[in-house]
């Protein structure tokens, strides 16, 4: 039977919107380009897939025949339903995977492709979801995502975000961890709903698409149900269902890095005004290090910058400090994607000597560390 269906416009432009992402990634199979378009008794099933990232997901419709299916390309459709000028949007397929789709005086032929050539949507087991507030994840991201290795980093697994569960004084912790070599962010949550359930790997890593993903997916729902088995992890509501592939390998020892920073020698420093005089510095550094200093001495901070081609920058700042004279080198853009995260009126910087990583934290952002690395001046 082939493909016939009726769809509101806002409901089908919420749904290809939530694929884009996944969807539009550059890749060798030309099908993972398009959107995967099944009809049920009461709605369309809509999957998208790049082999890393699977979503599908549920939208009411009107069916005008028992059942179909059809790939179209993701990217042309969602623009096409974006910018008509109806209601609803009424989609036929004809001959050769070709569709007719009428959307009041507008009519468009789009060509399509065999749904037999799309990938099957992953299996997963149905008996240990945990369910959380979405906001958890919201937060555990939102700390975290900003300091993930690009692609092209060397150390594969730094491309992903650990992913830790822990029991301690009573209570239960989520944890998410990120580095990209030069700095390390943590940030771990206490939550009420039963963690044994999940069942992680040794080393859990999320990649940093699914993590992109998983971030948008939480930020249109209030609760989600979360799994994790050995090679993937699935999030789902009632309407919808996430598989993000996990990576495998090792991690940072993250716990070393953090004893290292002995938390004894202590800067207290107004944030947003350290974060605004951070900005103004970095007009003046390097477009590839963003190279600032630092000078901490008596309640005083001064920052530096400087361009061969442009100049350079001063710029000072009054903070709470009593210990020994440091002079420090940092990458400006560490600091401001870490301070730009915190809600805190005050931070709490930790440096041990001239050479040794600054650790962030402060006593209003529970449970968010971050360490950043020194650079050579």
């Amino acid at each position: 039977m082939s493909f016939h269906c009726t769809i509101t416009k806002n409901d089908f432009l919420e749904g290809l919107n939530s694929l884009q992402n996944i969807t539009n990634k550059k890749g060798t199979l030309a099908i993972l380009s398009n959107v995967l378009i099944e009809t049920q008794s009461n709605g369309l099933i809509l999957t998208g897939t790049d082999l890393e990232v699977g979503l599908r997901l549920f939208i009411p419709a009107e069916i005008h025949a028992e059942e179909g299916t059809i790939t179209l390309p993701s990217k042309k459709i969602f623009e096409i339903v974006r910018e008509s000028g109806s209601d609803t949007i009424t989609i036929e397929e004809k001959d050769n995977s070709w569709v007719v789709i009428t959307a009041g005086l507008s009519t468009y032929n789009l060509a399509g492709m065999p749904s037999v050539e799309y990938p099957e949507f992953p299996e997963y087991k149905d008996d240990s979801f945990v369910q959380f507030e979405s906001h958890i994840f919201l937060e555990l991201i939102d700390k975290v995502i900003f300091s993930i290795a690009n692609e092209q980093e060397n150390i594969y697994s730094l491309t992903s975000v650990l992913f830790e569960k822990e029991h301690r004084d009573g209570l239960s912790y989520l944890k998410m961890i990120s580095s990209d070599g030069h700095r390390l962010s943590i940030m771990e949550k206490d939550v009420a709903s039963d963690i044994d359930q999940l069942q992680l790997n040794a080393v859990t890593l999320i990649p940093k698409k699914g993590i992109q993903e998983m971030k948008k997916f939480c930020e249109a729902r209030d609760s989600i149900e979360i799994s994790f088995e050995e090679k993937q992890m699935i999030v789902r509501d009632g309407d919808a269902v996430m598989v993000i592939r996990l990576k495998h390998g090792e991690f940072p020892q993250y716990q070393t890095i953090m004893e290292a920073v002995q938390l004894e020698n202590c800067a207290k420093i107004n944030r947003i005004p350290f974060l605004e005089s951070l900005k103004r510095i970095n007009l003046f550094t390097e477009d590839i290090f963003h190279t600032i200093q630092l000078q901490i001495d008596n309640n005083k901070m001064i920052l530096t910058s400087q361009n061969a081609d442009l100049g350079n920058a001063k710029d000072e700042q009054a903070i709470s400090y009593t210990g020994e004279p440091l002079t420090l080198g940092f990458n400006c853009r560490y600091f401001l994607e870490t301070l730009q995260v915190m809600e805190c009126e005050t931070v709490q910087a930790y440096i041990n000597s001239n050479n040794s990583p600054c650790l962030i934290k402060s006593e209003d952002d529970k449970g968010f560390i971050s360490i950043i690395m020194p650079m050579q001046l």
